[in-house]
């Protein structure tokens, strides 16, 4: 045995690590050591540094796993770190969501906390919640859509649960997953989409299209104006005729009202002010989408 080799003694004085933590990191291969013949563990210089990194990074609420990586050299410290804060940063959000879940069915009156209990039971977190709405979406995209359509679609449709939701903003969102569990709505837009797939000739190019149509809506919505005809109508109605190989006539406007009709369902309407009240926003996607679809209803009625 070499003389610059170090006891586990020695070892626990050098690093401050007590002895009962030295011999439970080298049984679980964190550090390294050798036998003396009398069968003492044994340690070389470098297990003081290595033994002083454990201490840090323990202190820092690293897993003996992700220590074993960075002593490895799998991982660097910083790689290690940064993924210790996202897993943090995950159980944070849930803390807050179920914090703000406790807070609504509390604040809520003795007539309504019942079914509020039950509206906030049945959605766990906010990552689940938003989940749940994304596959609600993609089920109804019966035509072929890219992927980067489908992603700016969600990022409008489906909003990302706030790191810090108060009460009212976690009780919008459980109520968004009811309503998009009520299959009679589901079945609705299917034979929509349905119907339409046989029509329109690219769905990319209609999506890209009325996202054009409610951006001109967008500063209307902000500034109270109610529907009516416009070039923003125009923009709509021409982008619909245009994927279906079709002009705009009256014809083809009165039969784009009834086409739109499941966007008008009082469900729907209720999906984007449960939106509206979650991202704080007046103007979303839905809300200029209905603004459309009321202008033309009213362009036909004028």
């Amino acid at each position: 045995m070499r003389h610059d080799t170090l006891g586990i003694g020695d070892l626990a004085a050098l690093t401050g690590v007590p002895v009962r933590n030295i011999r439970f990191y080298c049984d679980e291969g964190i550090i390294e050591s050798v036998r003396s013949a009398g069968g003492h563990r044994r340690f070389d210089s470098t297990a003081v540094e290595r033994l002083g990194m454990v201490r840090r990074l323990r202190g820092l609420g690293l897993g003996l796993a992700a220590i074993a990586r960075v002593l490895a050299g799998e991982h660097s410290v910083a790689e290690a770190v940064a993924e210790e804060r996202a897993a943090l940063d995950v159980q944070l959000a849930g803390l807050a969501w179920r914090r703000a879940a406790l807070r609504a069915v509390e604040e809520a009156g003795p007539a309504e906390r019942a079914a509020r209990l039950d509206l906030l039971a049945a959605v766990e977190h906010g990552t689940a919640a938003r989940n749940e709405l994304i596959g609600f979406w993609r089920r109804q995209m019966v035509a072929p859509i890219s992927d980067e359509m489908f992603a700016s679609f969600v990022a409008m449709a489906v909003p990302v649960p706030p790191v810090n939701p108060t009460p009212p903003q976690v009780v919008a969102y459980a109520e968004l997953v009811a309503l998009v569990a009520d299959r009679s709505l589901t079945r609705l837009l299917r034979a929509r989409a349905l119907e339409n797939v046989k029509a329109i000739r690219d769905e990319d190019e209609l999506m890209y299209g009325v996202g054009e149509a409610c951006a001109l809506v967008e500063p209307l919505i902000i500034a109270g104006e109610a529907p009516r005809p416009g070039p923003e109508l125009d923009r709509f109605v021409a982008v619909h005729a245009a994927v279906r190989g079709v002009g705009d006539t009256p014809a083809f406007r009165r039969e784009l009202l009834a086409n739109v009709a499941p966007d008008r369902d009082p469900r729907f309407r209720r999906y984007w002010r449960l939106v509206s009240e979650v991202r704080g926003e007046k103007a979303t996607l839905g809300s200029t989408h209905l603004w459309l679809a009321d202008a033309l209803e009213r362009a036909l009625t004028a």
